[in-house]
């Protein structure tokens, strides 16, 4: 029974407490690129995706171009990630420059969402990936394969940079043509038979960056 003076306590408006708001929207601006492409994105439907209030994104991010910028940010690490590890399974460098070339195409396969924001022209800036031997920086890891090649012996002369923009042409070309589903008329419709093209493809490109020896 109230007594005199109490008074009458108004509802409190609730409020969604999210763990990782950040995590959640990311993970919710990737399924919804996947599921219904780039035109179905904005603010207010990830937050509705990820069971947040319209406003709750704006406390990570200021903008769209904002939230796709770590989506890229984050692809770029992943994908880094992988080369190196995929590279240290290699003592050779050739054998190294095909491992660096197939964990790109495999990554591509793998989170095929990432891969067109990162490589999308959504972008008025494009993404700060940080120094060159950074968490993100594949590219690098690609020039210096080939210039690791160089000195000692494998690969021919020539300016790294440019070597790298040939085989960077080549295993991009790949992993977007099987992002966009263009190779499934050749059967690569798994990772598997991803793997087995990357390698292959990779190989030949390899052919040409060999020095010759003499017999």
């Amino acid at each position: 029974m109230a007594t005199r003076g109490t008074r009458k306590k108004t509802a409190e408006k609730p409020h969604y407490h999210h763990g990782d708001l950040r995590r959640a929207l990311l993970d919710a601006s990737l399924a919804l690129i996947s599921e219904e492409g780039f035109g179905a994105l904005s603010l207010r439907e990830v937050a509705r995706r990820a069971g947040v209030t319209h406003a709750a994104p704006y406390r990570h991010f200021e903008d769209k171009e904002a939230l796709l910028v770590a989506v890229a940010e984050e692809g770029f690490r992943v994908m880094t990630s992988r080369m190196r590890e995929r590279m240290a399974r290699e003592t050779s460098p050739d054998g190294r420059l095909v491992a660096c070339g197939v964990a790109y195409v495999l990554f591509a396969m793998e989170h095929p969402a990432h891969f067109r924001v990162m490589f999308g022209p959504h972008f008025t800036q494009p993404p700060k990936l940080g120094p060159p031997g950074g968490d993100t920086d594949a590219f690098g890891l690609l020039v210096d394969s080939i210039t690791q090649g160089q000195r000692s012996g494998v690969f021919h002369e020539g300016e790294p940079l440019m070597l790298a923009l040939t085989c960077w042409s080549l295993v991009h070309g790949l992993s977007s043509l099987m992002v966009d589903r263009k190779l499934e008329f050749s059967g690569v419709t798994t990772a598997a038979h991803a793997e087995a093209l990357a390698l292959e493809q990779t190989r030949l490109l390899l052919r040409g960056l060999m020095r010759a020896t003499s017999n």
